[in-house]
């Protein structure tokens, strides 16, 4: 059964550890985070982003493959299951379909109108139960076509977006989507620190969890960040292992791949990556 994200972040945000959000974009992806977190007794997020959403044909597609994995494969660990940097008609939709926690994305419009529509969103979300991510200052790089330059975020603004009643707050501390440039010059620790000092016990979101040094993920979580997104490392492991398989020439004898057995490295791979990253963020055992 999906469960909101809130009590999970409010307890690894006690706790100093984080919950990973794992993003989403197949059966094998699921299946494969899923089982490591029952493995590993860690809650966790699996992450959707609207393209993934059009990709897996439709939100309610989705829902029901994560219930019925759920229930198939005798999961008990707390799962949510979240829309990533929604827009505003996409967060509601969402709603509608059954996810158990959505993200609204208000980063690029002006704060009036960011907390206008976040505040619309806050009520349909405690109607249902469901948690509810909201951004201040714009996560660098690209994702679902929407750019940002990882600014840093306003904390006076951050302060106006969670009082609103917010489960969550994703701000942008100079973090990146993608893979991080020779020249990034790291997370801004001061601002992190300026947020949480302003936002109390509400639980921060750190997005473009791939590439940060491990001390780096550590320090943002003893500034109160409790979820940590991974997407561009989970697809470079499934490319690479799966490329390593086709390039070895298994399977071949003239009849083509078997899908089962094309993808299966290429969840291994992922097993591994999600493994490595709920070690790091504290999640073991938190279930």
């Amino acid at each position: 059964m999906l469960v909101s994200a809130k009590e999970m972040l409010t307890k690894a945000k006690a706790g100093k550890y984080a919950v990973g959000q794992f993003n989403i974009n197949n059966l094998e992806w699921t299946k494969s985070i899923l089982l490591t977190a029952q493995e590993l007794q860690s809650p966790v997020i699996l992450g959707v982003s609207e393209g993934a959403g059009k990709y897996m044909c439709g939100y309610k597609t989705i829902v029901g493959m994560v219930n019925g994995m759920i229930e198939e494969l005798g999961i008990t660990v707390p799962v949510a299951l979240h829309l990533d940097h929604g827009s505003f008609e996409g967060a509601k939709k969402c709603i509608e379909a059954g996810f158990s926690s959505v993200m609204f994305d208000g980063s690029h419009y002006p704060i009036e109108e960011n907390v206008e529509k976040t505040t619309e969103l806050v009520k349909l979300c405690g109607e249902k139960g469901i948690s509810l991510e909201a951004e201040v200052g714009a996560i660098g790089g690209e994702e679902d076509g929407v750019i940002g330059k990882g600014e840093c975020a306003d904390p006076n603004e951050c302060k106006a977006i969670a009082d609103l009643g917010v489960t969550m707050l994703a701000a942008g501390i100079g973090n990146i989507h993608g893979k991080y440039p020779d020249n990034w010059e790291g997370l801004s620790f001061e601002t992190l620190d300026a947020i949480q000092k302003l936002t109390g016990d509400m639980p921060l979101v750190l997005h473009g969890g791939t590439g940060i040094p491990a001390d780096m993920i550590k320090k943002a979580i003893s500034l109160g960040v409790a979820k940590i997104n991974v997407n561009t490392e989970c697809q470079l492991a499934f490319a690479d292992a799966t490329r390593k398989y086709i390039e070895a020439g298994k399977d071949l004898q003239g009849k083509g791949f078997d899908p089962r057995k094309l993808l299966a490295p290429g969840a291994e791979a992922i097993k591994a990556t999600v493994k490595e990253k709920m070690e790091l963020f504290g999640s073991v055992g938190k279930a």
